[in-house]
Formats: C-alpha cells, structure tokens, sequence
C-alpha cells in the first residue's frame, strides 16, 4: 500500500475515487461544496432526491461526475456537524474505506482530514485514516492461505487544505505506517495457533527482527541459564509443558544513544490452560491470546525500528506454556524468585505474575528509566473495564499521566487503576513471603500489587490488557493493543 499527501481542489483530482464528507440533513463539507459547484449543482440534486441524508456510516458511490476529472465519488455520512467528535471521524474514515472495497478503485483522494474534529490537528486525522486503512486491509493468511491480504486498494492519498501542510502530513504518514505495521505485526502474532507460535517461535520473531535492523541485539536465555540465575517463579510455569521456556531480550539503540534505557516487559504465556487449576474448556482456545503482551513489544520494536527513533529501548518477554502435567506445579507449592522472595502458589492459573516478577527483577540489571510490563493478566480487569480501555497501574504519576495521554491520542486508551498499600494485605502467607493470589475481591489490583513488590524504587507502570488484546464472538481476533500507546509514548519521550 503506498499513500501520499497532496494539496488541490477535488475536482482536479485524476483518481479511481474521491472521498468526501457529507453531514446530517444533506449539508454538504467543504471539499463536498466545490465538486458540487464544479459538477452545476449535481450533487445537491442527488442529496435532495433522498439518496443519502448524511448519517454516520452512509455511503453514496457515484460514478463520472460531471466537470471532475475522477472516475468515482464516495459521500460519506458524517452524522451532525456539532457532534463530529474522534468516534465520528473514526466510523466515516472505516464507513468510507469499507465502500471502497466493494468498488474496483485502485487508487483514491480522501478530504475527509480537511473536516474540523474538535482538539484535534491534521497529524492525528492523517494518522487515523492510515490505521483506518490498514486495519481494514489485514487478513490473517497462515496457515489459511486463501484468506490473503486485501490489495485491491494500492494507493492512497490524503488531501490537505494548503501546501504549507505537506511535510507536516507527509512526516506523520511515514510514523503511522511504522506504528500499524508494528500492530500488524502482533495482531499476527496472536492470531497464530499455539502449537505454531510457542516460545521457540517467539524467540525466533525476535532474531528475525534484529537480522532486518542492526540496531537491534537479542539474546536468548533457555532454561539452563535462568536456572543459573534463580528464576524460579518462571521456571515453575513450564514445567507442565514439553516446550522449552525461553526468556527473550532485545535491545535497540544501545550502541548509538548510551542513555538509561526505557525497558518494556510483555507476558509471554503462549497457551494457557490454567495449569493444575484447569480452566474451564469453553473458549479455552483464547488463551492462545495470553502471549499479546509479548507480541506487542514484538511489533513495538518493528515500529521503533522503523521510525528509527533516537531512544535506548530494551525488551524482555518470558515466554512459557502452562499446562497440566505430573510435573507442573500444585496449588500449595512454595517457589523462590529471583529476587529471593518465597511465593506460595494457591492458585497455578496466576501464572503471569509469575514470569513477570522474575523478568521484572531482571530488568534492573540495565539500570531503566523507565519498567512498562504488559500483559493480559486478569479476568477482574476485564469485568472491571470491559474491552475499551486497558487498566493502568503505576508508582509514578508523572509515568502514568504519559501513558495515558498517549492512549487518548491514538485511541488505544488506558484507564488508571488503584496501587494502594492496603491491598497488599491480601497477598500474605503463613508458609512463604507472599501468596500468588489476594483472594476475589480488586483481583486486577491485588495482581499489580504483587508485582510491585519486585519493581521496588524503579519508575514502573503495568498495563493488563486482557481485556483489550483481543476480541471474541464473530470478530475473534487480536487487537495488536498496546501497540499505538507505546509507540506514541516512546516518541513523546523523544520529542
């Protein structure tokens, strides 16, 4: 998919199709005015005849306008002009691109980012268009090859009120194809089967991606190495499965920017069965999804490495399965961390505490600015915020504030949750310096509080996603959240 910016009335756009914007009670935008007024008032006509009042979503595709010189002009429904908001600007970006691609056009001019969305500049209209686009375009196509990418469309151009405004829209073109294609890139990463992205597989993602970009260094610790370091909060989650557990770290920029480095954590549980405390069997398939923590620092790194960003970025993903074994762990077993700290298992499907807490402990070896971890951590989370909003926890208000603007900025919001040391009283143990679990109540909150313990003094954030990674039901697939947030964050830090 190629897209540009471009200056220029619609009219004299020579393109397959020409998008412009239509709101309630048939008022016409701007760009919508001129091709009326060039056509001799036949766009108004249509409208009058009822053909399309302007309501959110609808489109009206009309073919060889008179005096224009395109082959196609899509009206798309905009809803009322005072209620144009982000939602709005989202749904007529999706509505129009969706009626492209039941038309034949190859290439196409949208005005739709000259309409005025309140608080918002033209970079964010350019840049929601692009996801818009490649969000639609995606097709999971492996191993089910038929299903192929949508390419149909090959050209796109965002059209722009003035010259003066081509850099600015050209520059955010370039950072919103590196961040969807690092979305992408998790989106395919969690929609593949377990028994094909396992730890070794994820593992393999990573070295793929520093063989494309010398900027990017990966390690792979196995299971003897982190023997060799005490991980055995981590190693205890693998010992039910066949696959080897792997701990993953990549670092991007530390030969050229030798300032503290931001690190990013992602779960990487690769199916999750809950372990000797089996979950129920009905859409247990999910939980091949519990590795998207993971897969979003994946597709962070391809974005980062893209827009070549002068930052000092370290990822670390612990990567294991969590089943069911005569070797895998009981509820009742007592492990010991790498940080030393005992941790009585009572419930064996809080796994992702468990790999977090030791690769948490291991961050601090890089001396970080900054620890995010991401995972898909908790049912709770999911019940308290629902699919929307990701939940944040943080130490650091300063951090959190961050994160949070940069969800509001590319829509992948996140919602700041409770980190009060009452609840960590939920987390004691008669038998080791903590339990896995604090029991039903805040069970999102008493999570990050256990992780807070091994992050100590260091500015930390964690976001649970398991409500927000993927989707169920007739969608079913992965999001690639929080991909967007991070990379907006990342590039705020180095702005």
């Amino acid at each position: 998919m190629e897209y540009a910016a471009k200056s220029g009335s619609p009219e004299k756009q020579r393109v397959a199709c020409v998008i412009v914007g239509v709101f309630e009670h048939r008022r016409l935008s701007d760009a919508a005015e001129t091709l009326d007024k060039a056509s001799g008032g036949v766009l108004g006509g249509i409208l009058r005849r009822g053909d399309m009042d302007g309501k959110p979503e609808q489109t009206l595709l009309l073919h060889n306008l008179p005096n224009t010189l395109c082959d196609r002009v899509l009206l798309v429904g905009c809803g009322k002009e005072r209620e144009f908001d982000d939602a709005r600007y989202r749904q007529a970006s999706r509505a129009a691109l969706r009626a492209l691609r039941r038309s034949g056009a190859r290439d196409v001019t949208t005005y739709l980012t000259e309409l005025p969305v309140r608080g918002r500049d033209l970079a964010w209209k350019v840049r929601e268009t692009v996801v818009a686009c490649e969000e639609l375009r995606y097709r999971f196509h492996a191993p089910k090859e038929e299903d192929g990418p949508d390419t149909r469309l090959r050209n796109l151009t965002v059209g722009v009120e003035s010259r003066r405004d081509l850099d600015e829209a050209e520059a955010t073109l370039l950072t919103a194809q590196a961040t969807t294609a690092g979305t992408l890139l998790a989106r395919h990463l969690g929609n593949l089967p377990p028994n094909v992205c396992t730890p070794s597989y994820l593992a393999d993602q990573a070295l793929a991606l520093a063989a494309d970009d010398p900027a990017i260094t990966v390690q792979i610790l196995e299971t003897a190495d982190m023997e060799a370091l005490g991980m055995g909060a981590l190693l205890s989650v693998a010992r039910g499965s066949r696959q080897p557990p792997k701990l993953i770290v990549l670092e991007y920029g530390a030969k050229t920017h030798k300032n503290r480095p931001v690190v990013l954590v992602g779960k990487g549980v690769t199916f999750d069965s809950g372990g000797i405390s089996l979950k129920p069997g009905a859409a247990m398939d999910e939980m091949k999804f519990d590795m998207c923590g993971a897969a979003s620092v994946l597709g962070t790194f391809k974005a980062v490495s893209q827009l070549k960003l002068p930052i000092h970025l370290v990822g670390i993903i612990p990567s294991s399965e969590n089943l069911p074994d005569g070797n895998a762990s009981k509820p009742g077993d007592i492990v010991t961390s790498m940080s030393g700290k005992t941790i009585e298992i009572l419930n064996t499907d809080a796994e992702g505490r468990l790999l977090l807490c030791d690769a948490l402990t291991y961050a601090k070896r890089y001396e970080p600015q900054v620890i995010i971890d991401i995972a898909t951590l908790t049912g709770a989370c999911v019940i308290a915020l629902g699919s929307h909003a990701s939940g944040l926890f943080s130490n650091d208000s300063a951090l959190a504030k961050a994160l949070l603007a940069a969800g509001e900025v590319t829509g992948d919001r996140a919602w700041q949750m409770p980190l009060w040391p009452e609840y960590q009283k939920q987390l004691d143990s008669n038998f080791a310096d903590m339990a896995n679990i604090g029991g039903r109540e805040a069970g999102s909150v008493t999570a990050a509080c256990f992780l807070w313990r091994f992050v100590e003094d260091q500015r930390w954030a964690h976001l649970d996603i398991a409500g927000t990674a993927w989707k169920s039901g007739k969608d079913k697939g992965a999001t690639g959240r929080p991909v967007p947030l991070l990379v907006e964050y990342l590039r705020q830090q180095v702005a």
